[in-house]
């Protein structure tokens, strides 16, 4: 067996992981509080939508890849294969949204919440070793069955203890600490599961390894966490936008942004513009003004 370092950085790819884990995390769990809060379907289902790029994309995805760029085998390149690793992303996001969708719509149960925990657990874990499985290095690849079947458990219960956290917990406090209990499940679903990786050498070591190295998977990673963090500013401010302009179920609201009678120029003008030709308003007569007794006496000719 090879000899393998899960720290080649140090502390450096641990830590950054645990915080890239902390902070997917935590604004996962802030879009679930907002989509419980909802008042229609349509915006809680965009809510989930936020909170499954947060957590799968952010919180499990890029903290499996960051904390992989500390791994190395120094008998051997390392590099990874890129299709392989855009698909552990999709797992990563559709399992973690089938289950946010599945206990954020409907009434809370605790069996709905473990049934869509173990599939969403399954799911994360399909993601783990489907990255494992897009590194490629001049040997074969093993795992440890024990230690596997450990990383599944840790798997299952932090996605059901996730899933329970985000239709629980209210408030900055509850939600910095779920956040934090979530961060240390799924490093330690990572680390177990890494753990259980033994690798055995090619005694014919010419055969070259096709792949990205590791140091330019820096690269998609920043670029993509710079974009799930816009998309999620962006689509969470035009989520606050439209439920401050609305009452919640998308008619406008009155008395709040508009003045007191309830009527703009801007509405005044374009109901004038939809008016059919022909039925505009005529303006309205002006009754004809007659003289007072005084002016009738004043204007009479004099009797001589």
């Amino acid at each position: 067996m090879a000899h393998v370092h899960h720290f080649t950085y140090g502390a450096f790819n641990p830590v950054a992981a645990y915080l890239l884990a902390f902070l997917g995390s935590f604004l996962g769990l802030l879009s679930t509080g907002r989509a419980r809060s909802a008042r229609t379907r349509g915006r809680r289902t965009r809510w989930l939508i936020i909170a499954a790029f947060a957590i799968g994309g952010g919180a499990i995805w890029l903290m499996h890849f960051v904390a992989m760029l500390g791994f190395d085998v120094p008998a051997s390149p390392v590099r990874y294969d890129p299709r392989m690793t855009a698909l552990s992303l999709g797992l990563s996001v559709l399992t973690v949204g089938f289950g946010l969708m599945v206990v954020g719509h409907g009434r809370r149960s605790f069996p709905k919440t473990l049934v869509a925990g173990i599939l969403t657990g399954v799911g994360v874990l399909a993601m783990h070793y489907t990255g494992m499985a897009a590194m490629h290095l001049s040997g074969t690849i093993h795992y440890d069955s024990g230690l596997a079947a450990a990383s599944g458990v840790i798997a299952v219960v932090a996605a059901t203890t996730a899933l329970w956290f985000t239709v629980s917990v209210r408030g900055w406090g509850p939600i910095t600490g779920a956040a934090a209990i979530m961060g240390v499940a799924v490093c330690g679903m990572h680390y177990t599961g890494m753990a259980a990786m033994r690798v055995e050498l090619d005694p014919q070591m010419d055969q070259p390894v096709t792949g990205l190295r590791p140091m330019l998977m820096i690269v998609p990673i920043t670029l993509l966490s710079a974009a799930t963090i816009l998309g999620l500013a962006l689509s969470a401010l035009q989520a606050l936008t439209e439920e401050e302009f609305t009452d919640g179920a998308g008619i406008p609201r009155r008395g709040v942004h508009a003045d007191s009678a309830g009527w703009s120029l801007k509405e005044a003008s374009l109901t004038a513009m939809r008016r059919a030709p022909g039925t505009r308003p005529s303006p309205r007569p002006v009754a004809p003004r007659l003289p007072t007794p005084d002016e009738v006496m004043e204007e009479a000719p004099a009797v001589s």
